[in-house]
């Protein structure tokens, strides 16, 4: 939590004023258990004076709604602090984590990211206000009525000491054994926000095979785990409440005993066992609040600690430059170059070794492969998603590198191998690359990606994309993350595997639409599967378990590369092939 102080710096008013209006009201609440004494001693056995009594009881009223008056401007700036904090917080963790690169988002996951914005905030944000409200009073609470007990009796005041210790002395044990359990907690919660993002988004896998039985088996286990850890926390701390209320209850017993001694022999009077009585329930409830907060505050502690494991986590790409570099863009000067290129993930085994190739700019470039053999981890090295582990990656001449984020990616369209749409309109998913671009221009693209058709009889530019696109079919959102690439006009247009919910019609239409869209310096780079969609490319090139078995045209490669002759085959027959 010390680390988070930071996101509280601009509500320094509310952190200090709040408090002290939490402080005044537990001060006049102390004056109350002496009024009443006075009432019972003065008003009712000395004077029987009624008007005394009611204008003691007056007195009291006025306390109270003082002490209200307190408490809800504390509570107000208890709420715009932590309101507030909490907004920070969540908005400064969005930018991080938006900075940080693919390897650390691989590392932290998505569940768990969702886990941290959402209940760790919470959590923390719960936490904020509670300490502000809480923190002052009931400490000043229990040691105001030490105090007051002493004045009234020092021999009895020692009961209030021996309850207060017995009472910290149960906190000390409860907390050291329930805190470690929290963090637990937190990390069976991602398990389970891990499998409900799972089921939900593969629903309708789950329907096709019949697995609900079985999803709701795992659920149900990651749920009963989770369930089992919290029963044990609260084991633990549910031994709070009735060890203090004995506690307390056993020295209110002891008070009223001795008191009733000391009123026979005259040395205290009725309305100070009554006093007494008071200020023993008051430590009650005030060491209750403290346990409450306490566990609030062991909760809060392991969220921050989440929290700050990603503010701690640093981005392994950076940039090294913030303002644009000079390139040398002319026909001389390759668009892209490998260099002796090798990448691993996460320090694994080498995806990518020995990487050797040339992309001249204008030439339409497929790459292809089988599964896992480094395609789509080739492609992300370009805009620079990861950095290589050896050699260099280089764009229009210079190494990505040294290219600001902005530069470098600003001249790239990218359609990724999951069609991603945004909830919105169609107008604001393909406006994602060129927030400028008119609606001419957004026609232009659809109809190249063969998306137009379908998009006009939805209502055109303004039809609802519902989250992630569900509304429409596989084909449809690939088309129009097609679309969304091509607005713009990017320099470099780059499809990782983007045709493949296409059906063979629309897959021809669509290639002849993108040679007719691309002009001449316009580099397209074609991950397949299929090697029909890259046998008319300008360069093909043939990955075998990381490594570049053949480069060349696909007459070259048919004839002189084993691993991309196998490939054609198993698609074509060899007569289709050698066409």
């Amino acid at each position: 939590m010390f680390k988070l102080r930071r996101f509280l710096k601009d509500y320094k008013k509310e952190c200090i004023v709040g408090p002290l209006c939490k402080l005044l009201e537990a001060v006049l609440e102390l004056f109350v258990p002496l009024i009443m004494a006075n009432i019972i001693d003065v008003g009712i056995n000395s004077l029987h004076d009624s008007g005394y009594v009611l204008k003691m009881g007056l007195v009291m009223l006025l306390l109270a709604a003082a002490g209200l008056t307190s408490a809800l401007f504390c509570q107000y700036f208890a709420s715009r602090a932590s309101q507030g904090a909490g907004t920070k917080i969540r908005r400064t963790l969005y930018d991080h984590i938006n900075s940080l690169s693919h390897t650390e988002l691989d590392r932290l996951t998505t569940p768990s990211l969702i886990t941290r914005m959402t209940n760790d905030v919470n959590q923390v944000q719960q936490n904020i206000a509670m300490i502000i409200r809480l923190l002052t009073r009931a400490p000043f609470i229990i040691f105001g009525s030490l105090v007051m007990a002493m004045t009234i009796n020092p021999g009895l005041s020692l009961i209030f000491f021996a309850a207060t210790a017995l009472i910290g002395l149960t906190f000390y044990l409860v907390m050291s054994r329930s805190i470690p359990k929290f963090s637990a907690m937190q990390s069976k919660l991602d398990k389970i926000s891990l499998l409900t993002r799972e089921n939900l988004s593969g629903n309708r896998v789950i329907r096709a095979f019949s697995r609900q039985k079985q999803e709701c088996e795992r659920i149900d286990a990651a749920t009963a785990d989770l369930e089992k850890a919290s029963v044990r926390v609260s084991a633990i701390s549910a031994l709070l409440s009735p060890v203090t209320y004995a506690v307390t209850n056993i020295a209110i017993i002891f008070i009223i005993w001795f008191g009733a001694v000391n009123v026979s022999a005259g040395d205290m009077s009725t309305g100070d066992i009554v006093a007494l009585v008071s200020y023993m329930t008051q430590i009650l409830l005030a060491i209750i609040v403290v346990a409450n907060l306490i566990l609030l505050m062991t909760k809060a502690s392991a969220s921050a600690a989440r929290i700050n494991e990603v503010f701690e986590t640093e981005p392994s790409i950076k940039e090294i430059n913030h303002d644009y570099i000079s390139v040398e863009e002319n026909k001389s000067t390759p668009k892209i170059e490998f260099e002796n290129v090798s990448f691993s993930y996460s320090g694994g085994d080498d995806e990518l070794s020995g990487i050797n190739l040339k992309i001249a700019r204008g030439q339409t470039v497929g790459i292809i492969g089988a599964t896992g053999s480094g395609k789509s981890t080739l492609i992300s090295l370009i805009p620079r998603f990861y950095d290589v582990k050896s050699g260099s990656v280089r764009v229009d001449g210079a190494d990505v590198r040294e290219y600001p984020f902005s530069q470098l990616r600003e001249q790239i369209g990218i359609v990724p191998q999951k069609s991603v749409l945004f909830s919105g309109t169609v107008r604001d998913n393909l406006r994602q690359r060129a927030p400028s671009a008119g609606d001419s221009e957004l026609i232009e693209a659809l109809k190249t990606a063969q998306a137009y058709d379908f998009v006009s009889k939805l209502g055109g530019l303004d039809s609802r994309v519902e989250q992630g696109g569900r509304n429409f079919s596989g084909g449809q959102r690939q088309r129009l993350c097609i679309a969304r690439a091509l607005v713009g006009r990017p320099k470099l247009l780059i499809l990782d595997d983007s045709f493949s919910a296409l059906d063979f019609a629309t897959e021809a239409a669509l290639r002849r639409a993108l040679s007719e869209w691309k002009s001449g310096d316009t580099t397209v780079i074609i991950v397949a599967q299929r090697c029909s969609a890259i046998k008319n490319a300008d360069l093909i090139l043939a990955l075998n378990d990381g490594e570049l078995a053949g480069a060349g045209t696909h007459a070259e490669l048919f004839e002189g590369c084993a691993a991309y002759r196998e490939i054609c085959l198993s698609q074509l027959s060899e007569k289709e092939a050698a066409v």
